[in-house]
């Protein structure tokens, strides 16, 4: 054993910084991508929104020309002089200014940015209460000893978003060195507040806290919620009605008045809101043919800042420092600008591409949709197929069918008899249908839907046929026909 040094070669893959920035450019939607422009405008001089410079025009003053409105004296000091020749420039920095030349003068997006610095009248309104804040009002108004308070802030900082109590009420007790009646108590007290359930431990808790609340007074009902929540569960009314001693007729009855109990109460004071799509990229019909466009609204239109341009020039010899630190901004800009550019192409030529595969599915509708996957994109559009998953990740398309995510056209593809590929979509759209126009009263099973869609040139196997039924959210078909009868017979 002894301590040597050797030379060797070898080959790794390292990500350039550029790449590595191109790369976080392709997953982001546009509105993330206003952000990181934003922030690159602030920390990058090199770096200008050309709306800005056209809105504020150079007003005309004592030693200006008339007709440019531009002063003279103010030009000597940004244009470097006639004996300066400025920094060198070998081959090498005259071909990367030569590549990135269509970014100095002409702007890089085609749509301004609109700015408001006040707060939108969004911002000034108050936001919508939680459920913990909820409870903590009522518990505040509630309990006003100290070891009950402390047992309140315990037991609803361990509820969630569904209302339930996440932690034993032993294990609370022991952590706030309280005794078990005392959280019990509390707890009681907290399964009345709004909404009425709150703080339960399990579905059968919450169900008798709600009937105890409002005060249902129907025993056979309040019996199923005790001892038989498995087979309402499984919507066996037919046993249900046999453990019950009741006729199969009045199950209904009493599951109807179990239906207007809220098996999540703490959902009405979920934080979830509806999200707003912004699309990516838009798809007309402009007579037989398709156009596409990205959508750039809201993106500013940046350019090299010309003002910085000249400083570089002049402060080659006047201050090093000063040049190799705008040196170094103006690369970082102009790759900047250029991965722009290469985000918004790579994304027009996967769009074009999925618009052209499913021209017929956009004009026709779902029974014309064709399987698609990552891997065959990749090589039309001649990139990596990670490329192609990044460019497809949260990006929506509108187009005349509808607004769409990109990840929605690609999914599995069957084979048919004609040794056409068949998208799973169709496959799930033809089981829909089967189950929408079946016998209510002898629905179809999954070995029965497999055989229907094998003679209309769908093989799948049962078990597929399952799978997507459960996709699909439809029940099987014996608790299918169970409904039915209990309705039937209502």
């Amino acid at each position: 054993m002894k301590q040597r040094l050797d030379q060797r070669q070898v080959q790794k893959l390292i990500l350039a910084p550029a790449l590595q920035q191109a790369i976080k450019l392709l997953p982001m939607t546009n509105l993330e991508l206003i952000e990181v422009i934003d922030e690159e405008l602030s920390e990058n001089p090199m770096l200008e929104i050309e709306e800005e410079l056209e809105e504020k025009k150079p007003e005309t003053e004592e030693g200006a020309d008339p007709e440019t409105g531009a002063e003279s004296a103010k030009s000597e000091t940004l244009e470097p002089a006639a004996d300066d020749a400025g920094p060198p420039v070998d081959g090498e920095e005259r071909e990367f200014e030569t590549y990135f030349q269509e970014y100095f003068d002409d702007g890089f997006r085609s749509q301004p940015q609109e700015r408001y610095e006040g707060p939108t009248l969004e911002a000034t309104l108050p936001g919508p209460a939680t459920l913990w804040d909820h409870l903590d009002w009522q518990a505040n108004l509630t309990f006003f000893e100290a070891g009950e308070r402390e047992a309140a802030e315990r037991i609803i900082g361990n509820i969630n978003e569904d209302g339930y109590l996440v932690q034993a009420p032993a294990e609370l007790a022991e952590a706030a060195g309280l005794p078990l009646e005392t959280i019990e108590a509390v707890r009681a007290k907290i399964k009345m507040f709004d909404p009425v359930g709150v703080g339960s431990l399990d579905l059968r808790e919450c169900l008798l806290a709600q009937m105890d609340y409002i005060q249902i007074k129907d025993e056979t009902a309040r019996e199923i919620v005790l001892h038989h929540l498995p087979l309402l569960e499984k919507s066996d009314f037919v046993q249900l009605a046999k453990v019950l001693n009741v006729v199969p007729a009045s199950v209904k009855y009493h599951v109807e008045i179990i239906k207007r109990l809220d098996p999540a109460p703490g959902r009405k004071y979920s934080e979830d809101r509806p999200s707003y799509v912004y699309p990516d990229i838009i798809v007309t019909k402009e007579g037989d043919e398709l156009k596409i466009s990205l959508n750039d609204e809201g993106l500013p239109r940046l350019r090299i800042n010309g003002y910085y341009r000249q400083l570089l020039a002049k402060a080659y010899q006047e201050n090093p420092d000063a040049y190799r630190f705008l040196k170094d901004k103006m690369k970082k800009a102009l790759w900047f600008l250029r991965s722009l550019d290469q985000r918004d192409q790579t994304i027009y030529k996967v769009a074009r591409y999925i618009v052209d595969k499913q021209k017929d599915f956009i004009e026709k509708g779902l029974d014309f949709i064709r399987p698609l996957t990552l891997m065959e994109i990749a090589q039309d559009v001649g990139v990596h197929e990670s490329t192609v998953g990044r460019v497809v990740a949260n990006k929506h398309i509108v187009t005349p069918r509808g607004v769409f995510s990109l990840k929605y056209f690609f999914h599995k593809a069957l084979a048919g008899d004609t040794g056409e590929d068949i998208s799973s979509l169709l496959v799930k759209e033809h089981i829909r249908k089967l189950v929408e126009s079946e016998d209510k009263a002898h629905p179809l099973s999954d070995m029965e839907i497999e055989a229907i869609l094998d003679r209309e040139n769908f093989h799948i196997a049962r078990r597929t046929v399952a799978k997507y039924r459960k996709q699909l959210k439809i029940l099987p078909s014996h608790i299918r026909k169970r409904k039915f009868l209990l309705e039937d017979h209502s």
